[in-house]
């Protein structure tokens, strides 16, 4: 059974009538009959009641009609969507440090996707997907920004920070008894610095500033070394290894959680650009972030008192 054959079977079943149907087809009548007799031995039934004066269709090609209608749009359907991805620029991607591991699989078939290897902090990111630098982007947004850079964004991860400590114990560690580093490099660390200094503020815990770079990487965990108490981990470091003599121990009381958005311009209008925004946040839920105990800034775009009207 081909695909063509199915085509000539609804054009005929359309017209019943073969002189036009083969009209409609471009190609000759009896070559149409015999494709139609081959299609009838390929599927075993009889698909047409037909003498020298009438066409119609038996009780099985009536039963048949509707499926063979419904593969071939699917067909035609198939054949725009390569179409449009053959000919359609690749949707441009950015992040900054998590992003999902499939996510050239879970494209295929949707959009071609350029990752871009340009990795920059959210802020840069973000600024990059409003000045059309990229089409989309992996990064740590409020709302604030969203406003600003008539963007829009969808939950895509969630990290659950930690605090770093030296020693051996891993037991939970009180919230308001962690120590978050700032550093005074705006340029690089200003989503970190908003993050820090509000959950700082909301939960107790002291601010230490910084100019060397030391939020993450090895002059983190020196610093850590230094204080000899629970430091706010850095999302960038989430799964780094840790040197000896550090270990890590849950936030508690509450926990802070860090949000990655899949954010992309507000007027966007391409299909492929869309399409992978669906793709890619289908099923993701909220990751945990409306249980008891989290902690969120509260102008995160996914705080769970925005989604109930609060």
């Amino acid at each position: 059974m081909e695909l063509r054959q199915l085509r000539y079977f609804v054009t005929v079943a359309e017209e019943l009538n073969f002189g036009r149907a083969a009209e409609r087809l471009r190609i000759a009548g009896p070559s149409l009959s015999q494709q139609i007799k081959a299609l009838e031995r390929d599927l075993k039934v009889t698909l047409f009641d037909r003498d020298r004066r009438s066409v119609a269709l038996t009780q099985a090609g009536s039963a048949l009609l509707p499926e063979a209608r419904s593969l071939i749009h699917k067909a035609d359907e198939l054949r725009r969507r390569a179409h449009g991805l053959a000919t359609s620029d690749p949707v441009r991607i950015g992040y900054v440090n998590w992003c999902p591991t499939d996510w050239a699989d879970r494209a295929v078939g949707v959009a071609q996707v350029r990752v871009d290897t340009w990795v920059m902090p959210s802020h840069t990111q973000a600024a990059r997907v409003a000045d059309g630098s990229l089409d989309l982007a992996i990064c740590w947004v409020q709302n604030r920004d969203l406003e600003s850079l008539s963007l829009q964004a969808r939950l895509i991860g969630v990290d659950r920070l930690y605090a770093l400590c030296t020693g051996t114990d891993e037991s939970p560690v009180n919230a308001r008894d962690t120590t978050v580093l700032i550093d005074t490099d705006a340029a690089s660390w200003s989503s970190w610095n908003s993050y820090g200094e509000q959950f700082a503020a909301a939960v107790g815990a002291r601010v230490l500033r910084t100019d060397d770079g030391g939020v993450t990487g090895p002059t983190f965990f020196e610093h850590v070394r230094r204080l000899r108490r629970p430091v706010l981990n850095n999302p960038k470091g989430q799964d780094a290894s840790l040197p000896t003599g550090l270990v890590r121990r849950p936030v508690v009381s509450p926990s802070p959680l860090w949000t990655w958005s899949l954010v992309w311009r507000r007027d966007e209008t391409a299909p492929a650009v869309l399409a992978v925004v669906d793709e890619f946040t289908r099923g993701v839920g909220d990751l945990g972030l409306d249980a008891p105990d989290v902690w969120l800034p509260e102008d995160d775009p996914h705080h769970p008192a925005h989604h109930r009207g609060g």
